[in-house]
């Protein structure tokens, strides 16, 4: 309001003319004319350029515009897709990876969610198509690799995920997680040295629960100790390779004594249950402590014989200790300490097998005795246990 009362006055008392030449033209104009007449030239001439510039802006505009709803379209997309394969609709999922994939910064992360997608919906053709949008993607390499290894192996395909593990070790990546599919594939194809390898390097990071470990370990040197492709010199081959610490866990060592016991090598099933036992008592190494006795006679048998006696005396009611007692002195021909034992055996029995078993014991020692009526009882009585 100050400024326009200003602008009044000034031109009231501006007395100030403008002359334009032209010849033979001559205009007069007032002064305050012409300033308004200068001023509404320009905003048209502002106007103008303005109108000129938005016209050459418009095509930029517009195709800035749709690349902006592109990314809104393929983002939503995305997160639809994500939230689909979270809910276990993997039908949508696959649809609005299709819809996220338009957008090439997502093309990569669309892709594996519709691998991930249609392999749930056991779909292999499209899983394979849509990790072959993204081979030359050098950004997603690595998510690609693990993505096929995961879902190769859930597919129990161990050759083909060992493949994407090679070419993952071969770009230099080497994580937590890719030892453990690594591992799974290794399980799978039944590589059981390699399996060993990746449990003992998972242990080293702790990125296994020991139970989880433990029970790799049995189902490894189980397959490796139970291939009957090993002839003796071999089992002990792979035995010399068994840790330590492994050796005195008692499955692996009752496996390794049937192992040897299948092949003839006694002495090393006998030394193999004796280290076990020595450093945790289990029932399944006796028992393959007492399938390894020794020749009638021997000093090897009547030393098997002392460990027993020396063990019961830490065990007195230990049922399997006392049959393998029991059974050791049958073969020695102590008849007065195998009926002794084997009697024992068969009064703390908890398990059929071994009612049985000491009951088969009893009946043969009769019988090298000449008893053939107590031989016949036993026989019967081992024919019923069978039965039950």
């Amino acid at each position: 309001m100050a400024g326009a009362i200003g602008i009044a006055v000034t031109a009231r008392f501006n007395p100030g003319n403008v002359v334009l030449f032209y010849p033979p033209h001559r205009i007069d104009l007032s002064l305050n004319l012409f300033v308004v007449l200068a001023a509404l030239l320009f905003l048209v001439l502002y106007a103008l350029l303005r109108a000129l510039r938005a016209t050459v802006a418009m095509p930029g505009r517009v195709a800035a515009y749709r690349q902006r709803k592109r990314e809104r379209e393929g983002n939503k997309g995305l997160r639809d897709a994500l939230k689909a394969l979270f809910e276990g609709r993997f039908g949508h999922a696959e649809k609005a990876a299709a819809r996220a994939a338009d957008l090439p910064e997502n093309a990569g992360l669309a892709a594996l969610i519709g691998a991930r997608a249609a392999h749930r919906m056991r779909q292999a053709n499209r899983r394979d198509q849509w990790l072959a949008r993204i081979v030359h993607d050098q950004s997603m390499k690595t998510a690609r690799l693990m993505t096929m290894t995961e879902l190769l192996v859930d597919d129990h395909q161990p050759e083909a995920a060992l493949d994407a593990v090679a070419e993952l070790n071969a770009s230099g990546t080497r994580h937590i997680h890719a030892l453990q599919w690594s591992m799974k594939a290794q399980q799978q194809a039944k590589n059981w040295p390699e399996v060993l390898r990746l449990v003992r390097s998972l242990d080293k990071h702790k990125a296994l629960h020991p139970a989880l470990s433990a029970r790799l370990r049995e189902l490894a040197y189980d397959a490796l100790l139970s291939d009957s492709a090993h002839d003796a010199e071999s089992i002990q081959r792979v035995w010399a390779t068994v840790p330590a610490a492994d050796k005195v866990k008692p499955f692996i060592a009752a496996r390794a004594a049937a192992a040897f016991n299948a092949r003839g090598l006694h002495d090393e099933a006998r030394v193999a249950a004796e280290q076990a036992l020595a450093a945790e008592w289990d029932d399944r190494v006796v028992r393959a402590y007492r399938e390894s006795a020794a020749q009638t006679g021997s000093p090897t048998l009547l030393t098997q014989i002392e460990h027993c006696e020396a063990w019961m005396r830490d065990r007195p009611t230990d049922a399997e200790l006392a049959l393998t007692l029991g059974s050791l002195c049958l073969k020695q021909k102590l008849w007065g300490k195998a009926q002794r034992y084997l009697e024992q055996a068969l009064s703390d029995a908890t398990e059929p097998r071994m009612v049985r078993e000491a009951h088969l014991k009893l009946a043969q020692m009769h019988e090298a005795l000449g008893q053939a009526d107590e031989a016949a009882s036993h026989y019967r009585q081992c024919a019923l246990a069978s039965i039950l």
